[in-house]
């Protein structure tokens, strides 16, 4: 059985080396594995369902109760792929079904739930794992693995009811099959990522294109940067496009659109489609990928280690990942920067979790190459991870990229746990998520619904209309939709704020007391975690109306 014996004198297959056997169980540096894969699963699961134990049991955050949960929810009583509860946006149903079947097994809670994605999770970093080992050898591939599990927005997306992580692990199991040219399983990892999130095709779409660019070039000079030219094993590629567009052509047959309802289409393509938008959600990426969250330690490690050369083992100097390989990474991350920056009308970090792990893998490679003390350096790079999940940093960001999002769910737990007990018939005026955590008791805030009267947002503009129907509502509940750091990097430069307000729908919310002046109430409870806060106003009738 052919072995590759290093990764340095690695080259596409039907090139130099036939590498067609290369899949058995050596890595590229000829040691062969420890542990079968079933354990080191395990082993990772264990070790991040510890570290997210006290998340588990909380009830279910923003998107989670906003679509994922009540579409798996439907799914879990009716069979339905199509949500009946919450209006459909066309994502495919296989992480519904997957938390559906938890469920089903294990009884319906968050804990379930949460449980059943740290699988994913699990998966996910074996995959990261197994590429790593791959195509550099077993010390970078841990290191990566480690790192990666303590990024902040993989972190706290492991346990999320989210699509991304999910499209993230078969993409990059996918990755791995294709670099060993495996052709079938590659079609059938990245079929199921697709399944997972449609975004997911982007990954077997752009290493086809790649294919077909490198066939183009002369073959010697190809040969130095090209994993594989275009053959008929390259049809395999364009499997993954069957499964989805089933998926699409079956939605369309049930709710009569192909890509989700028109406002989920509106805010996430037509709406996006602006140059200068476009441009500005490129930075945005560039800065996902490079520097947010602390990412930016390990590129400054890189980058520095970059200045210094190869260290030498024996005479030899240490490899490097595969030219080929490494452009094959660069393709993808390119591809996804690209597309994210032309659809999607939130800019989630978790939309870039299915390249995230090469750039971390390439960084480590660089360090373990070059620097004496590398082991020290990653070390202190997952450091600076770990300070980036319990630190906000100083800059907006969504709740769910940290551990913010746990101070979000208590306080609205809390909140929500007041307005049940104080007044449990009222109308409440609140905006979404809040909105579904009154009215849907499954998702985890209370016990039985409340009447709910929802507004956009706490900007000064809707707070001022719902005060002009003030007879709609009796209480309000008033909370911070996002986090703005008290003295803000971007505060300097104040038309950042009038950008962000046109093309990103950024706004200001209205403080408890402030809101409840505007809406001519009194505040009666407020609550704040560092940084968020959440408040609620009772209205003066209901203070002067007679009691019964």
């Amino acid at each position: 059985m052919a072995r590759l014996s290093s990764i340095r004198e690695w080259r596409p297959p039907g090139l130099s080396i036939d590498v067609s056997n290369a899949g058995s169980e050596l890595s590229p540096g000829g040691e062969a594995r420890i542990f079968p894969s079933f354990l080191v699963f395990a082993l990772i699961f264990v070790s991040i369902a510890l570290l997210h134990a006290s998340l588990l049991r909380l009830p279910y955050l923003w998107d989670e109760a906003g679509y994922y949960v009540p579409a798996a929810r439907d799914l879990l009583l009716s069979g339905s792929l199509i949500p009946r509860s919450t209006v459909t946006n066309a994502h495919p149903p296989l992480v519904m079904a997957w938390v559906a079947l938890g469920w089903k097994l294990f009884g319906f809670t968050p804990l379930v739930a949460h449980l059943a994605m740290l699988l994913i999770a699990s998966f996910t970093l074996l995959g990261i794992l197994r590429l790593a080992e791959r195509v550099a050898n077993i010390h970078v591939a841990i290191a990566a693995t480690i790192s990666t599990a303590l990024y902040s927005v993989f972190f706290t997306q492991s346990a999320l009811v989210h699509l991304d992580m999910a499209a993230a692990g078969f993409t990059l199991w996918g990755l791995r099959d294709y670099i060993e040219q495996r052709r079938i399983r590659t079609a059938v990892w990245f079929s199921l990522a697709a399944l997972a999130k449609e975004t997911a095709i982007l990954a077997p779409l752009a290493l086809l294109i790649w294919e077909l660019i490198c066939s183009l070039a002369p073959e010697r000079r190809s040969s130095e940067w090209c994993l594989f030219r275009f053959s008929p094993k390259s049809v395999w590629l364009l499997v993954p496009l069957l499964p989805l567009s089933i998926w699409f052509r079956y939605h369309y047959l049930r709710t009569g659109y192909v890509f989700g309802n028109p406002e989920f289409f509106r805010y996430n393509v037509s709406a996006t489609l602006d140059l200068v938008r476009i441009v500005l959600a490129a930075g945005m990426r560039v800065w996902q990928l490079f520097g947010y969250m602390n990412l930016y330690f390990l590129t400054a490690a890189a980058l520095l280690a970059m200045l210094r050369p190869p260290r030498s083992e024996q005479g030899v100097e240490r490899p490097r990942i595969a030219v080929p390989v490494q452009w094959v990474f660069l393709v993808l991350i390119i591809t996804y920067v690209l597309a994210m920056s032309v659809v999607g009308g939130a800019e989630l970090a978790r939309y870039m979790l299915p390249v995230v792990p090469l750039l971390v893998i390439l960084s480590v490679s660089t360090l373990w190459r070059r620097v004496r003390y590398w082991t020290a350096v990653t070390a202190l790079v997952a450091l600076a991870f770990v300070a980036a999940l319990l630190v906000n940093p100083p800059y907006g960001f969504p709740f769910e990229d940290n551990l913010a999002y746990r101070n979000y769910v208590l306080l609205h737990r809390n909140a929500a746990e007041f307005l049940a007990m104080r007044y449990p018939r009222a109308r409440v005026l609140t905006a979404w998520p809040a909105s579904d955590e009154l009215t849907r008791p499954y998702l985890g805030y209370i016990s039985y619904p409340m009447r709910v009267r929802r507004i956009e947002n706490f900007a000064f503009a809707e707070v001022s209309s719902a005060a002009e129907l003030g007879s709609d509502f009796d209480v309000a509940l008033v909370f911070s939709t996002k986090y703005l750091p008290p003295h803000s990097l971007l505060a300097r430069w104040p038309q950042w704020e009038q950008v962000e307000t046109r093309f990103f729908g950024f706004h200001r919310d209205l403080p408890p007391p402030v809101a409840a002046q505007v809406l001519g109430g009194n505040l009666v409870y407020t609550a704040t975690r560092d940084g968020q806060w959440i408040g609620v106003i009772e209205m003066e009738r209901v203070l002067n109306a007679p009691s019964r």
